[in-house]
């Protein structure tokens, strides 16, 4: 904004530019900074709606405890995260990022949104201040990444995933950075390249923790090794701090170092833990590094960790069995040799007109007909399982699918699912 201070008659109008300005306040200045002439607060604006605090919580005497609830703090006041315990786990990964070292598991966090302007990227922003060594990654080429890796790995830090991964004809083309962060989900997996005019090979590293950050899922093998934040768009009446890089920053940098200084000396500590985990496998590989963490700060961080852990893992099994590519097809078959009292084979055709028919399954609107015998073949494919001629009650037969084939697929992709409830759900009790 020009101020253009009071001069005499017949002097130069010439514009006076405020010597310091305060970001994102236009037209005010520092405090005994501002031209001759110039008001010390720029013209009257709205004030924005006020910013709900975070709940308050406890955090105890504990350094470490206060530190995370200082990052937990920090991190509310610029993004919506969808839930508390989505806020719990992205305080748990920033701070793990700084004990890399001690992992054998470097857990992705998987930022994703259904739309734009849900707050992803301003996420990022954040965790760019707060992570150990952040590495941008935007146009940067697979071979750059694992060169950069080395044993004091960098943060990767990946915006915009959805157009690397988003269609299958560019997907193909990032093969190659799909396959380093798969592999760098777990310590001591390489790649191998030939380097110099003598192509000498050379295995590079790849562990590495990483955020990417996108529009809709991201591959399936980066989902199944990520913390998964889900955004949303604000709601109205929903309120953040406006992030300012050059006002902001030296804040997020001073917590950083107060990170550093409370994590560094707990690595030797942090790597000889083994703790208890409310889940198992690959999920427990991931969880396990923000639950190390949260045990080595006490106070509520050790039960806030769990709860997060079991309550996320949950909703992304359940999503998981939700997804028509994934094991939902196998769950609702399951369901239709039950009420059929399990016949030893169905026909295509039965099968089909059953899934069809259930108005809150998606096979209905599968395609432009529905889902079709192709369709089934391609997806139960993928678990083994292929039609063949089935004999029917007058004694012809029919394209179908024999029951004894779905029972391995059934017992490893929905063994917790009851083949009576109209949607998947775990079983209790």
């Amino acid at each position: 904004m020009n101020v253009t201070p009071p001069t005499p008659e017949g002097a130069s109008q010439r514009p006076v530019w405020p010597l310091v300005a305060i970001p994102g306040q236009q037209g005010h200045y520092a405090p005994g900074t501002a031209p001759v002439g110039a008001t010390q607060a720029g013209p009257e604006r709205p004030e924005a709606p006020p910013v709900a605090p975070p709940k308050a919580l406890d955090w105890g005497p504990a350094e470490g405890s206060q530190t995370l609830g200082a990052l937990r703090s920090q991190i509310a006041r610029f993004v919506i995260l969808p839930s508390p315990h989505a806020l719990d786990a992205v305080t748990l990964w920033v701070a793990a990022t700084h004990l890399q070292a001690a992992w054998q598991h470097a857990p992705r966090l998987a930022v994703v949104g259904p739309a734009k302007r849900c707050g992803k990227s301003r996420l990022l922003d954040v965790l760019t201040e707060t992570v150990h060594e952040p590495m941008l990654t935007v146009n940067t080429t697979p071979a750059a990444v694992f060169r950069s890796i080395g044993d004091q790995p960098p943060t990767l830090l990946v915006d915009e995933a959805d157009t690397i991964f988003g269609s299958v004809k560019v997907a193909e083309k990032n093969e190659e950075l799909r396959g380093l962060l798969n592999a760098g989900h777990q310590r001591n997996r390489y790649v191998t390249r030939v380097v110099g005019n003598d192509h000498t090979p050379h295995r590079f590293a790849t562990f590495a923790m990483a955020a990417l950050a996108g529009i809709g899922d991201l591959p399936d093998t980066i989902m199944d090794r990520s913390v998964v934040i889900r955004m949303r768009r604000r709601a109205e009446g929903e309120r953040v701090h406006p992030f300012r890089s050059k006002r902001d920053t030296p804040a997020l940098h001073g917590l950083r170092e107060r990170i550093v200084s409370w994590a560094g000396p707990l690595a030797d500590t942090a790597a000889d833990l083994e703790p208890e985990l409310p889940v198992e496998d690959r999920a427990a590989d991931t969880w396990e590094p923000l639950v190390i963490v949260a045990d080595l700060a006490g106070g509520p961080w050790p039960e806030l960790a769990r709860e997060a852990c079991a309550r996320m893992v949950a909703a992304e099994e359940q999503a998981e069995e939700d997804n028509p590519g994934g094991a939902r097809v196998l769950a609702d078959i399951r369901r239709i040799f039950f009420a059929r009292r399990e016949p030893d084979s169905l026909t295509t055709t039965e099968l089909l007109a059953e899934l069809r028919s259930d108005p809150e399954a998606p096979w209905g609107e599968w395609g432009r007909a529905g889902l079709s015998a192709r369709d089934l073949g391609s997806l139960l494919r993928e678990f083994g399982i292929v039609s063949g001629n089935v004999r029917i009650a007058d004694s012809t037969q029919r394209k179908g699918y024999t029951r004894s084939k779905f029972l391995d697929p059934w017992r490893r992709y929905c063994p917790t699912v009851h083949p009576t409830a109209a949607n998947p759900a775990p079983v209790t009790g």
